[in-house]
């Protein structure tokens, strides 16, 4: 009997899929500029029991399986390229417990953020990692996201207090716990935070929460240039203003949002800024930091108090990418993700933008400059060798810089396909011993192949 057919004899009726529009949907990525891998089945479990089940079949067969939540990533963390399975734990969207009193929930992994933060509201609570897309809880946790609220909130790592993982051979897994801090043994969480499926399988996370701030404003302010948007967000940074957001839109991408959601925002970089807290300190941090955008030589600083009109401007943020997609439609588009010490930001914005120029490109330059991550994005044709390397050279050429200065290759968006070669160079001492931990977790090799290791 063909092993997937056993499989679907062994799991209830529609959780095993071979054919039709499901296998192209999880053949690559939402975002991803590598060419399409389609599975040769899509299995949806419904708990962690099926998880195990699935995970014992493919060890004992030896058939490759590839964790899949929205399909957002953009280093192709989701395409199958040895085949096998695509595990999409849509099916698995549950709010487990809410626990107030400990600003503490356990979910599924199939929950999206957005969904979540709708239930915690009641509380007076929400979810702060906010990765730009209505992206998964396990998959945010899996890629180690970040997002336009890490500056004050750190990064998914930061979060994630515990989890319930499947190893390849259906060993369960729990690490962490419910308590805020723990000083017991290895990092484990932290460990498999971030390990982009090629470890186990989250089956429930336990997440830290916040209160909902009392008083919440956003503001854009306009500059003549990249390095001098950036110099303002490092002046903002040092002078340890309680900013939540602090995003940059360079002109290219005004344009692409402005065609996108017909708008009319000056065509010039931007940042993009929210501060949150009491009333009056909020008001304080926004004078603040209005005078420090007009010394950096600001034209214009807009303040939004109004949700309507702030959710207009994050909405306008968070689908940069797509505006900026819709440009050069039928391309895919390449995505730099390093992130480098603060005080090196102006010059390597500055950097990103002649080295965009220099090959020929339509480059946007964008980012969480707050934290020193910023991304270059520019369209490279899938199909076509030579702009493909054309692109590579650009993004090789912005790594490099970043790693030259103490930077890395990745601030959020991981390593999958698209930056081996790049762990390589930053972190070639360390490789062996992940790859001890890998086959101690994964002896098969089963469990997302090809990804992080080159």
């Amino acid at each position: 009997m063909d092993p997937l057919a056993e499989l679907a004899e062994a799991l209830p009726e529609g959780r095993v899929v071979s054919g039709g529009d499901d296998l192209e949907r999880h053949a690559g990525g939402v975002f991803t500029y590598h060419a399409p891998v389609r599975p040769e089945a899509v299995v949806y479990p419904h708990d962690r029991g099926e998880v195990l089940e699935i995970l014992r079949f493919a060890h004992e067969h030896r058939v490759p399986v590839v964790p899949f939540g929205q399909g957002s990533s953009l280093e192709a963390h989701t395409l199958p390229v040895r085949g096998g399975i695509s595990l999409d734990l849509a099916m698995m969207d549950r709010v487990l417990e809410i626990r107030p009193d400990d600003f503490l929930v356990r979910v599924q992994p199939g929950l999206t953020h957005k969904r979540l933060n709708a239930e915690l509201a009641d509380h007076g609570l929400h979810f702060p990692v906010d990765p730009g897309w209505d992206a998964s809880l396990g998959g945010m946790a899996g890629t180690n996201a970040s997002g336009t609220n890490a500056v004050k909130y750190g990064v998914m790592r930061d979060q994630v207090l515990g989890l319930e993982v499947v190893l390849a051979n259906g060993t369960v897994m729990r690490t962490g716990g419910m308590a805020i801090k723990s000083s017991a043994g290895y990092d484990l969480t932290g460990l498999f935070v971030g390990s982009e499926g090629t470890l186990g399988v989250f089956t429930d996370l336990t997440l830290r929460l916040y209160p909902l701030p009392e008083h919440t404003v956003a503001a854009r302010a306009v500059f003549p240039d990249v390095e001098a948007a950036g110099r303002a967000a490092v002046a903002m940074i040092r002078t340890g203003m309680a900013v939540g957001r602090v995003e940059l839109v360079d002109a290219r991408t005004i344009e692409a949002v402005n065609a996108y959601k017909e708008m009319d925002y000056t065509v010039a970089p931007n940042l993009f800024l929210e501060f949150s807290g009491s009333e009056a300190g909020v008001e304080y941090d926004v004078a603040a930091a209005r005078e420090t955008s007009a010394a950096g030589g600001c034209s214009l600083f807009e303040v939004e108090a109004d949700e309507a009109a702030r959710e207009r401007l994050w909405e306008a943020r968070h689908e940069a990418a797509i505006a900026i997609q819709s440009l050069h439609p039928g391309m895919g588009m390449m995505s730099t993700d390093v992130c480098v010490p603060i005080s090196d930001l102006p010059g390597a914005l500055r950097h990103a933008r002649d080295t965009i120029e220099s090959r020929g490109l339509e480059g946007a330059i964008l980012g969480h400059v707050g934290d020193g991550n910023y991304h270059a994005v520019f369209p490279a044709d899938p199909h076509d060798a030579w702009d493909q390397e054309r692109a590579e050279a650009v993004n090789t050429e912005i790594v490099d810089y970043a790693l030259q200065r103490g930077g890395t290759c990745t601030g959020e968006h991981g390593i999958g396909v698209g930056k081996t070669d790049h762990l390589q160079k930053e972190h070639g001492d360390s490789l062996p011993f992940m790859r001890d931990i890998k086959s101690i977790a994964d002896p098969n090799g089963i469990m997302n192949p090809g990804k992080i290791f080159a």
